[in-house]
């Protein structure tokens, strides 16, 4: 019973998008107040019944409820709760529900916080964000249906794919879907703007803090993923130019143009066309990587489906989004005020230049992931794109990025002399120089055992490390120059002030942290005995033994290792190898000893005929500093979304 009432519910959250979407773009056409009131009570009731729809939801895989099909295919009696919980979004009929209820979670908090916004302007958005919703709960009532009963149900389910029962991915989705859907929000004002021709400062200083959420979760979700893949996958690695990983990287690299676009539109009303489009374009790549993950066109260990007609009906959704906002901006692009003009040194050309990069580097990596596809269609040859493509690819535009970015942020506004911005970042390139020299001592020959991945060698780490003290040391000047060289002032600056430098101090540490755990990494692969050992980077590791012992819904071989640096015993890790008897599956648990100079790690692999076992180690510098890297762009991220001055800004009522 409750799943026909959280089905019930979803049936009538779809009926209120299309009321939502109806009522308040005709009211706005007709200047109906009433109507337009009627858009933010309709809000409100898609969130309600989205959250009840999922609670109905969640509590048949708490239940254990095998009748629904998602829950059979996603859960077992066996499972811990978090990954019955998890399993709910693991499946693609679950997924989009939880995409719907962010969806509504956006809209509604725009309609509680958009009181200080014009009637028919914010009658406009939550009309565009109704019609989103009625297309993505839509989808769910008419081809993609959670709620689906079986007739003949089982006592035990299936469970999800082991590689996915990990606190990390349990994390992934839900943040990767903030940042998604949040996006939408940014397309709704976009598509609200271009049709009332409110293109100014007030429109842009409304848009910043959604940008800003939106981007605040992408990190964080982008960085769960790659936690998890270091973590459960056993390769030593963190990120593979996956589909589904690619898919995440390149909304995040167009809403981080957005997110530096917006500050020119607000404080200068210059660049409001590009902000426009960056935002249609960023939610429309959010659409296509759902397409890619749940279409079947591109394989990938975390896509959630292989069924090509749900794929042809997202790509219906996305057709009818993107290319009708896109068909609206080419409609009213000649009636945005281009703003002043500003010379070729200044913020605003720093700006420009930012955004080139950002949105190249997004274009170079979707055809990257998409070009096995193109190739198959066109010459019906079988391609396969991998890492060293995207690397030498992207690699450009993030050395590019890292350099102007000091230089950009000490830009004044309309026109700047570029030797004052130089002399005064003469100390970040005096750090950089120190940085890299001493990353060039430590990363030395015997430790970097060969060329590491992507071609990366001594002299690039050193040079990755001399960049990323570039940008820290840069972040670091900015805010002192605000403080007029007085230390006293420092905090005493803006909170907006305080988190860009953050985050752009996270962004040079994430190139510290690349460079060094892909220069300095080290790979050993043995079949040891009980009692043998391997070298490991100047240490050792040797195998004491192997047991068995069960778990809740594996079976797992167990081994002690001893890590070892001459006759000191550094630690006694345990690394595991289960397998899962109800998939018929087995997979590797690392066993990880964490520190601020590197991480050690340790695979137990399957087990050899001459009574031995294979056991692979890696040497990984630097990766705490790369989750402390995402942490402190995504912390940067939220210091300024809390300073909300100029947030509360009226959008003007007259049309340009």
């Amino acid at each position: 019973m409750t799943a026909e009432l959280g089905h019930f519910a979803l049936i009538l959250a779809f009926c209120t998008a299309l009321m939502q979407a109806g009522l308040t773009l005709w009211g706005a056409a007709r200047g109906w107040g009433g109507w337009m009131a009627a858009g933010r009570r309709a809000a409100g009731m898609q969130l309600g019944l989205l959250a009840l729809a999922f609670a109905a939801l969640t509590w048949g895989a708490l239940s254990d409820d095998f009748s629904l099909d998602l829950i059979r295919r996603s859960s077992q009696r066996a499972k811990p709760m978090l990954y019955k919980i998890a399993g709910v979004w693991g499946g693609h009929e679950g997924s989009m529900l939880l995409w719907a209820l962010i969806l509504a979670l956006f809209g509604g908090l725009f309609a509680v916080t958009s009181g200080h916004v014009a009637a028919r302007f914010r009658a406009r958005v939550l009309g565009v964000q109704g019609a989103i919703g009625a297309a993505v709960t839509g989808y769910a009532v008419l081809v993609s249906n959670p709620f689906t009963r079986l007739t003949d149900p089982p006592v035990e389910g299936l469970g999800m794919n082991p590689l996915l029962e990990d606190p990390g991915l349990a994390l992934h989705p839900p943040l990767l879907y903030l940042g998604y859907v949040g996006l939408s929000l940014a397309y709704s004002l976009a598509v609200a703007a271009l049709i009332e021709g409110r293109t100014g400062a007030g429109w842009a200083g409304l848009l910043r803090p959604w940008v800003l959420l939106a981007w605040m979760f992408l990190t964080l979700g982008i960085a769960a993923g790659a936690w998890w893949a270091y973590r459960e996958l056993g390769w030593g690695g963190f990120w593979f130019w996956d589909p589904v990983e690619n898919a995440s990287l390149i909304p995040w690299l167009l809403a981080t143009a957005l997110l530096h676009s917006v500050p020119a539109a607000e404080k200068r009303g210059v660049l409001s066309a590009w902000t426009i489009l960056l935002a249609i374009l960023g939610f429309g790549a959010a659409l296509g990587g759902t397409f890619i993950v749940r279409s079947g066109l591109l394989g990938s260990v975390h896509a959630f489906a292989t069924d090509p007609a749900r794929g042809i009906a997202l790509l219906a959704i996305l057709g009818v989004v993107l290319g009708g906002a896109l068909a609206l901006f080419a409609a009213r692009a000649g009636r945005i005020d281009p703003g002043p003009g500003f010379a070729l040194i200044s913020r605003e050309s720093a700006l420009v230049f930012n955004n080139l990069l950002l949105s190249v580097g997004a274009f170079v990596v979707l055809t990257g992931t998409l070009w096995p596809l193109i190739a198959e269609a066109v010459s019906g040859r079988i391609l396969s794109v991998g890492a060293p493509y995207f690397e030498r690819a992207v690699t450009p535009f993030a050395v590019l990025l890292g350099l102007v970015l000091p230089v950009g942020a000490l830009l004044g506004w309309k026109h700047a002399r570029l030797h004052r911005v130089l002399s005064g970042l003469g100390p970040a390139l005096i750090v950089a120089v120190i940085a890299g020299g001493l990353s060039w001592t430590g990363l030395n020959g015997a430790e970097l055992g060969g060329t590491g991945l992507g071609g990366m060698n001594r002299l690039a780490g050193a040079l990755a490390v001399g960049l990323g003290g570039w940008i820290v040391a840069g972040a670091v000047i900015d805010l002192g120059q605000r403080a007029r060289g007085r230390p006293g002032r420092i905090l005493r600056l803006p909170r907006a002030d305080h988190g860009r430098a953050l985050g752009h101090a996270g962004f040079g540490l994430l190139i510290v942290a690349i460079g060094l755990s892909t220069a300095g990494r080290v790979e050993t692969l043995a079949a040891l005995r009980p009692g043998a050992q391997m070298p490991l980077g100047g240490l050792s590791v040797t195998l004491d033994a192997v047991t068995r012992r069960d778990g809740p819904n594996y079976r797992a071989d167990v081994a002690r290792l001893t890590l070892r640096d001459g006759p000191e015993v550094l630690a006694r890790l345990s690394p595991e190898r289960r397998v899962y008897p109800l998939q018929g599956l087995a997979t590797a648990e690392a066993a990880i000893r964490v520190s601020a100079r590197r991480d050690i790690y340790l695979v137990l692999g399957d087990p050899q005929g001459d009574g031995s076992w294979a056991v692979r180690g890696y040497l990984r510098p630097g990766m705490l500093w790369l989750w402390g890297a995402a942490g402190m762009m995504a912390a940067g991220g939220a210091l300024a979304l809390s300073d909300r001055r100029g947030g509360k800004r009226r959008v003007p009522c007259a049309c340009r």
